[in-house]
């Protein structure tokens, strides 16, 4: 669809968010919203993007870097119909289709968009986007015959008490060829209580012309705005819902759906088991027969088919788990690979390391990789036994088939097939403990008396 041009309303203070940070680039699922709208509209493959900014255009400016769009300033800010207005120049010499709509409805499809375009074949002039909410509250109303012929458009506050009745709501989303989106929005007029420009009067001005306006209706959850932390919190929880569906019909088994959290960008196999209370931050990629225990929490982490990980296992960026590898509780490793059916069972940390396939980390094991300044590489080799509480002070190299006695602190790199054991003599004195007691018994006893 290469005739459409976006304009992406996005100019609003947002001051029910309450935040320093724009109301757009608030997070669903670990991605700002409006690159939620960007992405998908992304298969539709726009001409031109305009993103209207006015309040903190600069936070706009800098998340935007690297995309295909374009910012125009909305100053000072007089109402949709004005902002979409402030485009016009960005787009200069476009001719095509211009849709409209809002940074902070991020979750609109593309075939939704599209549907909306195709709406305009027919001879329309304008298509407005239309949603029949479960509860219509204060919403405008869209009047409209049988075929989707919009007679009029009414906002609640005007209707009467039969337009109020009628179900079927204008989200604002609209679409118009640009020979007839600039007269269109030229002509909006401010003559209302808040004195400002309104997009919906673009259709009311198509109608008073005697040209044809259609609605397409899509599902309210795809049109639902956001503009306070609890519309947030409810995107949030729709986006998880439809995702959490999508990975269970895909070949993935959720043992309590309703507890874990994807990411944006989540990838799993099939036949992957998830537990309760698991949550995947960004950049996961997690392949066939995988099995994430429960209370874990992976982001940045890329799991090999047979792997287990958890419970309560903390996998950050740059952890990468080999086939049939296994970490299990209070295991944590960062920028870390784990070799081919490897293992850390319990209470350890691996920091910048490479372990070695097939090798075993005793409990309580850390990998000492950071002096303050600087972090430094662990390697171990190939069916390594690292014993229990044993400290591996990087830069160190243990060899392959090498043991490390437990209690060990490790500063010298280890052969191949050698043992290492770095500890203290044990010192046994025969009676002393129980002179120890027979003294402090007799001093507490002594204490008591003089108090």
């Amino acid at each position: 669809m290469t005739d459409l041009a976006v304009i992406v309303l996005a100019a609003g203070k947002g001051t029910r968010m309450k935040s320093d940070l724009h109301k757009v680039l608030h997070p669903i699922a670990g991605k700002p919203m409006l690159m939620h709208l960007l992405d998908s509209l992304a298969p539709l493959a726009p001409e031109r993007i305009v993103v209207v900014a006015g309040d903190r255009r600069e936070q706009l400016d800098a998340a935007l870097e690297g995309y295909p769009v374009t910012t125009a300033l909305q100053e000072p800010q007089l109402g949709t119909a004005h902002a979409a207005l402030q485009a016009k120049g960005a787009l200069e010499g476009f001719t095509g289709n211009i849709l409209v709509c809002f940074g902070d409805v991020p979750m609109v499809k593309s075939v939704t968009v599209q549907r909306l375009v195709e709406a305009l074949v027919d001879g329309a002039k304008v298509a407005v986007l239309g949603f029949r909410p479960s509860d219509p509250l204060a919403y405008g109303r869209i009047i409209a015959d049988s075929d989707g012929t919009v007679g009029k458009m009414v906002e609640f506050k005007d209707a009467s008490e039969a337009e109020r009745a009628v179900d079927l709501c204008n989200s604002g989303l609209i679409v118009a060829h640009s020979d007839d989106m600039w007269p269109l929005l030229d002509a909006v007029g401010n003559d209302n209580a808040q004195g400002e420009y309104y997009l919906p009067d673009v259709a009311t001005g198509a109608i008073a012309r005697g040209d044809r306006v259609v609605v397409v209706e899509a599902h309210e959850d795809e049109v639902a705005g956001v503009n306070s932390r609890a519309e947030l919190a409810a995107a949030e929880v729709r986006w998880q819902a439809a995702r959490r569906n999508q990975a269970m019909a895909q070949g993935a088994s959720l043992r309590a759906p309703e507890t874990v959290f994807f990411s944006y960008d989540t990838t799993l196999g099939r036949d992957v088991t998830i537990d309760p209370h698991v949550i995947f931050g960004p950049g996961v990629t997690i392949a066939d027969h995988v099995h994430i225990k429960a209370y874990s929490h992976i982001e940045g982490a890329t799991i090999a088919s047979g792997a287990a990980a958890g419970p309560f296992a903390r996998l950050r960026p740059g952890a990468i788990m080999e086939e049939d590898s296994f970490v299990g509780n209070f295991v944590e490793m960062k920028k870390a690979v784990l070799g081919k059916g490897a293992k850390a069972s319990h209470l350890t940390y691996l920091g910048d390391a490479d372990i070695g396939e097939y090798a075993n980390i005793g409990a309580g094991t850390i990998t000492c990789n950071y002096d303050g300044y600087f972090k430094y590489n662990t390697t171990v080799g190939a069916r390594a036994f690292i014993g229990s509480n044993s400290a591996l002070i990087a830069p160190v190299k243990i060899g392959a088939d090498a043991i490390i006695a437990a209690g060990s602190a490790v500063t010298r790199d280890v052969a191949a097939g050698e043992l290492r054991m770095v500890r203290a003599e044990q010192l046994v004195k025969d009676g002393w403990a129980d002179r120890f007691h027979d003294t402090m018994k007799r001093k507490k006893e002594a204490s008591k008396k003089d108090a």
